[in-house]
């Protein structure tokens, strides 16, 4: 067993997939409880959070009675933070697929951890968002850790390509898990690096910040009222330590490995922080040393766009990252495959009261030049462990 897997909440009520009303909804399908977990209650926004703009912009349409998401009412947007629309596009294109991975279980080749020796396999993880237990199973399932929860996969290389934290039950558990993974596999010849996601740098917004005013382009806005709007858990808060902080604080934005361009977010605003790998990484740890509100609000909120790579011009956009950073695939996290997709349309069920999003792998896409690894598990998806590369 993992170590604090089945201990979080115990006793309090069951867990529930909540939406995020400035990222993207949840269909009343995908609010069901998650089999073995147990959460504290979702934490209701003070009306002194809430921006003020927030209370008194009309809204399109009244959030979902009883909704567990839906904590206080949608206000207006801050600039430049793109939600996903309530009636996306149904996308129908011949050339988008799903691929179905099942790579054997890696194993540590003689020498592992040798000058010299053979990199190892090279896996992905998508976003995982406080699903200890579903991550647990996914690594378990490709060979990647044992029954104990402990590194059993040598010399493999394994990328996880952020946004840890929030809506789901137990961040902080996920966070200590990769940090103490990334200690075993250094020790086997491997390793278990991890990208900074847009909900760190909101969760390290809500820490440092909290309801200090930032200008975000529509009026008032605070990093503590985005945290909780984006599904933030007061349980997470409550854990979060220095050695947490520095971890989040430390990651880097953009790497490239194998020819795979990893990031967490399928948007072309990397290119705003540097020309080059290094100087974009420079440049996000710079700000966040800086500890400038407003300028961490900016981070903040260029790493939530989203669907740079989707529709008409998509393979265009890809194509200036690989210009810019090298590669020949970009490999993303952030946007759920389900909505990239088509399959879920609404929040009030467009794809059908009674059939889940299915999600049986990664979503390839832009020409074949971008691989999608959000499976959407905090919308009743699934959290993809992946193999690169990927043939179609």
């Amino acid at each position: 067993m993992v170590e604090g897997s089945m201990t979080q909440g115990a006793g309090q009520g069951p867990v529930v997939r909540t939406a995020t009303l400035r990222d993207f909804r949840v269909p009343p399908y995908a609010q069901v409880p998650v089999q073995g977990h147990s959460a504290p209650p979702q934490p209701q926004v003070p009306p002194q959070a809430q921006p003020p703009e927030a209370a008194q912009a009309p809204q399109e349409q009244p959030p979902s009675a009883g909704h567990p998401g839906n904590v206080v009412p949608e206000g207006e947007y801050p600039d430049g933070y793109t939600p996903t629309a309530r009636d996306l596009p149904v996308i129908n294109r011949g050339d988008t697929l799903q691929v179905a991975v099942t790579p054997p279980p890696a194993t540590a080749p003689a020498g592992a951890g040798q000058p010299g020796h053979t990199p190892g396999p090279l896996y992905v993880v998508g976003d995982v968002h406080g699903y200890l237990d579903e991550l647990v199973a996914a690594l378990r399932e490709q060979g990647l850790i044992d029954a104990e929860g402990h590194w059993a996969a040598g010399n493999t290389r394994l990328w996880f390509l952020g946004d840890f934290t929030d809506r789901g039950p137990d961040g902080i558990g996920v966070i200590d898990l990769v940090m103490r993974l990334s200690a075993e596999a250094a020790a086997a010849g491997g390793y278990c690096k991890a990208l900074m996601g847009n909900h760190e740098l909101l969760l390290l917004g809500a820490k440092r910040f909290g309801d200090t005013p930032v200008n975000s382009g529509a009026g008032t806005a605070t990093f503590q009222a985005a945290w909780l709007l984006n599904g933030g858990q007061k349980s997470d808060m409550d854990r979060l330590q220095d050695v947490h902080i520095q971890w989040m604080s430390r990651l880097d934005a953009i790497v490239e490995q194998d020819g795979h361009l990893l990031l967490h977010s399928d948007t072309t605003a990397y290119l705003d922080y540097g020309d080059t790998i290094e100087d974009v990484n420079d440049t996000v740890h710079e700000i966040l040393t800086r500890n400038d509100a407003d300028e961490c609000w900016d981070l903040f909120r260029k790493f939530t766009k989203r669907f740079a790579f989707r529709d008409e011009g998509g393979s265009h956009a890809v194509r200036e990252l690989l210009a810019a950073y090298g590669g020949q695939r970009v490999v993303h996290g952030h946007s759920p495959i389900p909505y990239l997709l088509g399959e879920v349309g609404t929040e009030d069920g467009g794809a059908g009261e009674s059939a889940g999003p299915t999600v049986e792998g990664p979503h390839v896409y832009a020409d074949g030049l971008a691989i999608a690894m959000d499976g959407g598990v905090t919308m009743a998806g699934k959290l993809l462990v992946v193999r690169l590369p990927l043939h179609n």
